[in-house]
């Protein structure tokens, strides 16, 4: 069997100094509270995303979510859990959820690196990459539930409905008269 050299270039002392230096190279807002926290903003399509990185010692794991600009009042949340579920059955990748102490929708994930020295640059790219295209993806569908009054099954088709349209024929919504 051939011995395969496997490069530890991308790890550092701690995780998150991977997270700040993809924040650093794309000129992104942040604010590293301690070596375990860094709270990062991004300008998305829709609103501004608020992302959290909290790394773990004891179980060697980084907790990471992504929430939108948007709350959500208690008179809502009946009808945004039902989108909650609708949106979560197509998601490949983490989940989203509601932060109920201050409403607030997010993308969420959890990433272990047990008997790894933590993350390497790619994995932290491809997983804000990923929480920002599904925050774009199924943003109408939260702000349908949460400022249209719509049902939940309502939202989940007009939002796929203007993906689809975004994705095949290069609609805007702006353009839609």
């Amino acid at each position: 069997m051939a011995n395969i050299n496997i490069s530890q270039g991308s790890f550092s002392k701690s995780p998150l100094d991977i997270v700040e230096q993809v924040v650093e190279l794309n000129d992104w807002l942040f604010d590293r509270r301690n070596e375990k926290e860094i709270v990062v903003q991004v300008p998305g399509t829709w609103c501004d995303y608020s992302l959290y990185f909290a790394w773990n010692d004891e179980i060697d794991a980084m907790l990471f979510t992504c929430a939108f600009d948007m709350r959500v009042a208690d008179d809502q949340k009946q009808r945004l859990y039902k989108l909650l579920a609708l949106v979560n059955e197509r998601m490949w990748l983490g989940h989203f959820g509601l932060w109920s102490q201050d409403g607030l929708p997010m993308f969420r994930y959890a990433l272990p690196f047990r008997g790894a020295r933590g993350p390497t640059t790619g994995q932290m790219e491809n997983l804000v990459e990923t929480a920002i295209i599904d925050c774009e993806r199924f943003y109408p569908a939260f702000q349908y539930v949460i400022w249209g009054g719509k049902e939940a099954e309502d939202a989940i088709t007009a939002a796929m409905i203007d993906i689809v349209a975004k994705e095949t024929f290069g609609i805007d919504q702006g353009d839609v008269s």
